[in-house]
């Protein structure tokens, strides 16, 4: 790779609406910061709420309040975003360590579904801070407590390559469910289907099971404690992020190693059970062998709660992961192949569309609906694969996709369709209005705190986080070309990323839109539209896992633009090449690509990518040297 990175020049235009609407809505979402805390955090960082919460829940609801701090300041926000979020995490790891949940930082037991919720946190703090010594140690203690390498958290077999329970954590594998771990949810659970076909006092036809009858809890509570409390489960693939998370502060290839033997686990697994990933894993390895010989029924399996949605969405994270750091598409496969087996069992509507089965009881595959749409363009929005184009292909009622819901699904996202729609030639308006929704979004939550009467101390545990003003995930499909992440515990796979100084993020008032992305690279518009000029660096892959081949100047009017030999890192020197250079590519052969714009200066590249060919690392463009030599603890004693 040569040490001399091109550096790319702008050349005059209008400012577009879409890159005045961007800065807009960062500005509006660090004020709307100030709104919210104003109301629900006190002086010391702590949230206002209840003085006692017992259970196994809640820790994952508070860090997701403040998740997306971190993830805004990495796209350019200012500084305080990043002293908030550090001093947040801080403070919610401490006052949930008092309710109880959490011990050594970390959940003390629960599933991967909500550690992987709280840990998106984590997750953004590698892109926000990748020299902070605190979050590169705890993901090594969080990992470790996954691997095998921590005694006290014993959650992996690494003889039978399984974890041990679909409850765990730092106190390690939680094989007996006490009355207090579900009482926060019982409630709710009410509305559920019943996790079993025979509970007493629960006849499965009914479609609910009465967690808040103390007769009928005992029941459900003993049954679980028979049949899915020991063994593994496909929900614990999401821990598979924690170790992505820890090998792109370390490099150590040790956490590859672990994705790798796991994720192969899982497949021989499925393989051994006739192409259909079982759902529930005995203590000695036997699939079904707490389950009576069944491979469907297990925890967040093929039954209950949710079904298919559960089981194939941690394939996909995984599946991810392990591309990442291994460059080898086949990983993915385990995803694709229970997508498309489900799709071989579908049936169809009187109007003849596809209707898959999203679970599967004692009868057999059941309850058949459209197949879930984010599945295919999510893992389609990575891979740029053909195969996975094909998948999107067979869904129907596409038309439809072009619309930009008012709405926010969980965890305050914009929903990825009609960027999928867009990608794919339509809806030029896209931009503008997905950021006006956004906007929107931001404006209604502003409201809603200000105007909230709810005694929040009694509040439910999701308020504040259904309350967060802060909504990024415009900016990132724009910006960067992708979506945020898998909600439940995936990293965020996007086409590029943007540092300018010594930071993370777009320099102020300077704009960016994806307009295309494709198996060969991605089209890039920029703007400045500060009366300042501007000199950042563009970064193939939120993780420098992408290699730039190649830059090309589109559309410089009149023959202005082009590039400079700058070297090292952002907008390094470089004499402006002549107009006859547009449209040419331009060699880059690095993960990294210089950009200088002037005040009102903007220019559009098409970046042809060589994908997944590059060691991903938090490490910014800039950074030299290694981290301090790290600070052993003294071992936790009971």
């Amino acid at each position: 790779m040569s040490d001399s990175i091109p550096c790319i020049k702008g050349y005059r235009q209008e400012t577009p609406e879409w890159a005045a609407l961007e800065w807009k809505l960062i500005d509006r979402m660090e004020e709307a910061v100030e709104i919210f805390r104003k109301k629900y955090v006190r002086d010391d960082g702590t949230l206002v709420w209840r003085e006692f919460w017992p259970g196994m829940d809640g820790a994952d609801d508070a860090f997701e309040a403040f998740q997306n701090y971190p993830l805004l300041y990495a796209m350019g926000a200012g500084g305080r975003l990043l002293d908030l979020a550090h001093s947040e995490w801080d403070t919610a790891a401490w006052q949930w360590t008092e309710y109880g949940q959490l011990y050594r930082e970390f959940f003390k037991y629960y599933d991967w579904m909500h550690h992987g919720e709280g840990s998106l946190f984590l997750y953004y703090m590698g892109l926000a801070d990748p020299l902070s010594l605190k979050f590169r140690t705890r993901a090594e203690r969080f990992a470790s407590f996954y691997n095998g390498e921590d005694a006290e958290a014993a959650n992996y077999d690494k003889k039978l390559k399984m974890i041990r329970s679909p409850i765990n954590g730092s106190y390690g594998p939680r094989f007996t469910h006490s009355g207090e771990d579900w009482e926060t949810h019982r409630a709710q659970l009410d509305y559920y289907l019943p996790p079993f076909e025979d509970i007493p006092g629960n006849p499965f036809v009914m479609g609910r099971a009465n967690w808040t009858g103390e007769e009928s809890y005992a029941h459900i509570l003993r049954l679980m404690n028979k049949r899915m409390a020991t063994g593994d489960v496909p929900l614990n693939l999401n821990a598979t992020s924690m170790m992505a998370h820890a090998f792109m502060y370390t490099g150590d290839v040790k956490y590859r190693d672990w994705i790798v033997e796991y994720l192969g686990a899982w497949e021989e697994r499925t393989a051994r059970n006739g192409g259909v990933i079982p759902d529930n894993i005995g203590p000695s390895g036997e699939i079904g062998e707490c389950m009576d010989g069944k491979w469907w029924g297990g925890y967040y399996g093929w039954r209950w709660p949710h079904g298919a949605n559960t089981v194939v969405e941690p394939l996909i994270t995984a599946g991810l992961n392990a591309l990442l750091l291994t460059g080898d598409m086949k990983w993915v496969n385990l995803a694709r192949s229970q997508m498309d087996m489900l799709y071989e069992k579908r049936i169809e509507d009187s109007e003849g569309k596809p209707l898959v089965p999203t679970r599967h009881f004692d009868k057999g595959w059941s309850e058949f609906r459209r197949e879930n749409t984010k599945w295919p363009v999510y893992l389609w929005s990575v891979t740029m694969d053909d195969g996975d184009l094909k998948r999107i292909g067979r869904l129907p009622d596409q038309h439809t996709w072009g619309k930009v819901p008012e709405r926010l699904s969980k965890g305050n996202r914009m929903d990825i369709h009609p960027w999928y729609y867009y990608m794919a030639g339509n809806n030029p308006a896209f931009p503008e209005q997905t950021l006006n929704a956004n906007l929107a979004a931001v404006e209604r939550r502003i409201d809603e705190i200000i105007h909230d009467e709810t005694d929040v101390p009694a509040a439910d545990i999701h308020h504040w986080q259904d309350k967060n003003p802060v909504i990024c995930e415009a900016l990132v499909q724009l910006t960067m070309g992708g979506s945020t992440n898998i909600y439940h515990g995936g990293l965020m796979h996007v086409q590029l990323r943007y540092f300018h100084g010594d930071r993370p993020g777009l320099p102020k008032n300077v704009g960016a839109l994806v307009r295309n992305v494709n198996a060969g690279g991605v089209t890039l518009a920029l703007h400045n539209a500060g009366k300042d000029g501007a000199s950042f660096t563009v970064q193939g892959g939120c993780f420098g896992e992408h290699e730039i081949v190649s830059a090309t100047v589109m559309g410089a009017a009149g023959g202005v633009g082009g590039v400079g030999a700058g070297a090292g890192g952002a907008g390094g020197a470089g004499n402006a090449a002549s107009g006859s250079d547009s449209g040419k590519p331009i060699p880059v052969n690095s993960k990294h690509l210089n950009v200088e714009l002037g005040a009102g200066e903007g220019v559009e590249l098409k970046l042809e990518l060589r994908r997944f060919s590059q060691t991903p690392t938090y490490r910014a463009p800039n950074m030299r040297g290694d981290f301090p030599n790290l600070i052993v603890p003294r071992q936790m004693v009971e």
